[in-house]
């Protein structure tokens, strides 16, 4: 990505609803580069990748490559409007707090709490799959015991510091790019005739087997849905600019080299997968990492990934008590959340927000222990299934008013979308057309319709709380702590 050529500088913008007044304590800035772009490749690098994938093949057959691309090009483009937004601007509360300045403050609390809500669930999913797989390396342990001790471990380190907060994404990043790294190389080692004993299979998997699309191209279309909500997890730095050192080129920096992430971790790998295994035996369930390096003989292919893949659900664990803890904390400070939330410590820990996150993870574990899956863990985990679409949307809606404004105003921007008006309102025509996928396939309507409806209570709220404020004008939730990081 290339940003223009000559920086513009920028007036500070007016504080949004979650800055106050500078004599209150609030976030530090604590986060430094090195710990601001792995946290970038953390976001974008999830077990959906290590996992999901062998849906998408199972579904489109080598095709996945297609999908994937597609899904990468469009999270490319929403990613660089939330540049936009946030290199002008770098806040905590991101996304949110964008809405909130652009249609009000009921979108901006609506969408907060939507998110805080979806990581609150994801938090729990990741520890219960955890202790899961902890359970199947070690017998011994019961799941239960790994999955409290994840969310005791990760919600402590989270309260130290922001910086153990990045300092242990920085690792678990590391970890995951390193797999990915010599997976793609193992690979390209196997389809060259590199590898000793592993004939090379030149184009058979590719083209052979019914072919590039062996289901029909319109197989595409849902195997694309999926491969969209693996890249969930993308916009994280731009919330984790509030506290770094220096936030505007961090997000900048990130955000730049998306595309190059997109095209090496999930392209490059899919390539690997699609020439190496037949798409007949990419499971639903089993990871086709795990079954490429069985194939290329190597010793206790499952075991690796099978570790692998618990550093990529404890790399999302941290990120979500993190996440969802400042967006929780960015609501509080603009008054659409309890004002407990706001309090951070001497270190600049928001801690009431972050034990928030940590027992919100802890109960939904504890649901899917004392009740079955097909009930409350299952509706909570469908109930925010859908809330990336919505993410992307609010995003897309924002910066297009937002760049209106600032043209009208004659404001230039550090980062600029592409192609405006046009290709943001193209990204508006394809998330419309993913919601409507969702909305066809019987596998997705269940989530889509229980996403909704939280989305409408969110809504609701939002709307009966900005008719308040404008009923009592002298609003103390307006006043809040300031943000490390924020220009």
């Amino acid at each position: 990505m290339s940003d223009d050529p000559t920086p513009v500088r920028q007036a500070r913008p007016p504080a949004g609803p979650e800055e106050g007044a500078a004599s209150r304590r609030g976030l530090r800035p604590g986060l430094g580069d090195r710990q601001m772009s792995m946290i970038a490749i953390g976001g974008v690098i999830g077990a959906g990748l290590f996992v999901g994938t062998g849906s998408v093949v199972h579904k489109a057959g080598p095709a996945a490559l297609l999908a994937y691309a597609a899904s990468g090009l469009l999270v490319i483009m929403v990613m660089r409007m939330l540049a936009e937004l946030s290199v002008a601007s770098p806040r905590t509360g991101s996304f949110a707090s964008y809405a909130a300045r652009e249609f009000g403050g009921w979108m901006g609390m609506a969408i907060g709490w939507l998110y805080t809500y979806a990581w609150w669930v994801t938090v729990g999913v990741e520890a219960v799959i955890g202790g899961g797989l902890v359970h199947r390396l070690l017998p011994s342990v019961p799941a239960w015991a790994a999955a409290l001790l994840f969310m005791l471990v990760l919600t402590a380190s989270n309260l130290a510091a922001v910086r153990a907060f990045g300092e242990l994404e920085y690792w678990f990043a590391l970890v995951k790019v390193a797999a990915i790294v010599l997976f793609i190389g193992l690979g390209l080692a196997a389809i060259a005739g590199a590898l000793p004993g592993v004939p090379a299979p030149g184009t058979d998997n590719l083209l052979g087997q019914g072919g590039f699309a062996p289901h029909g191209w319109y197989a595409l279309l849902p195997a694309a849905l999926v491969a969209t909500f693996a890249f969930n997890g993308a916009e994280v730095v731009t919330i984790a600019a509030g506290e770094a050192r220096r936030p505007a080129e961090a997000v900048r920096r990130a955000i730049r080299s998306t595309v190059l992430r997109i095209l090496v971790f999930y392209i490059g790998s899919v390539a690997v997968i699609v020439t190496l295994l037949p798409h007949g035996e990419a499971g639903i369930d089993e990871s086709p990492y795990s079954a490429v390096l069985g194939r290329l003989g190597i010793p206790h292919a499952d075991l690796i990934m099978d570790l692998v893949v618990l550093v990529a659900v404890l790399s999302c664990l941290n990120a979500g008590i993190y996440t969802s803890s400042r967006m929780a904390y960015a609501l509080a400070a603009g008054g659409e959340a309890p004002r407990l939330l706001a309090r951070s410590n001497a270190s600049g820990v928001p801690v009431p927000a972050v034990l928030a996150a940590g027992l919100a993870g802890l109960l939904t574990a504890c649901a899917n222990y004392f009740f079955s899956t097909d009930a409350v863990f299952d509706f909570l985990v469908a109930s925010s299934g859908s809330v990336i679409v919505l993410l992307y949307l609010c995003i897309a809606a924002t910066q297009i008013r937002a760049r209106g404004r600032a043209e009208r105003e004659g404001r230039g921007l550090p980062v600029r979308m592409w192609g405006h008006p046009y290709l943001p309102w193209a990204v508006v025509a394809v998330l419309a057309g993913l919601f409507a996928l969702l909305a066809l396939d019987p596998e997705t309507r269940r989530s889509l319709l229980l996403t909704l409806a939280v989305a409408a209570v969110a809504v609701t709220a939002g709307l009966i709380r900005q008719r308040r404020r404008r009923q009592s004008p002298a609003d103390p939730g307006r006043s809040a702590p300031p943000q490390g990081g924020t220009p």
